[in-house]
């Protein structure tokens, strides 16, 4: 029996792409939990938000964080809610206006 396909969000896929254009840095976990991790390499190096940190477990996992402002955030909750994070405002593609049309005056 074939199994019925997930549905993409559109929101979610929105929010990957612009993910794709935030700096983005590659660590290993070492010893720590790739959290702890993170933070410690946010605050070695100094990285300014926004950036998306790739921290990778072991051979087969790895953990992606998102950090804002605000903090750090799991790369998913903020691909599906990128709209709430101002620091993504610059990466967003612009919407073209839409252009008014005049009605015509007859008469």
């Amino acid at each position: 029996m074939a199994r019925k396909r997930k549905r993409k969000s559109r929101r979610r896929q929105e929010g990957r792409k612009i993910l794709e254009l935030v700096p983005q840095y590659n660590i290993e976990s070492g010893e720590d939990k790739p959290v702890t991790a993170a933070r410690k390499y946010i605050h070695e190096i100094g990285i300014q938000p926004p950036a998306l940190l790739i921290v990778r477990r072991n051979e087969h996992t790895t953990d992606r964080y998102f950090w804002a402002e605000k903090g750090l955030f799991g790369a998913q909750y903020v691909e599906e809610n990128h709209f709430l994070f101002p620091s993504l405002k610059e990466y967003q593609p612009q919407v073209p206006k839409a252009q008014t049309k005049t009605p015509a005056v007859t008469g």
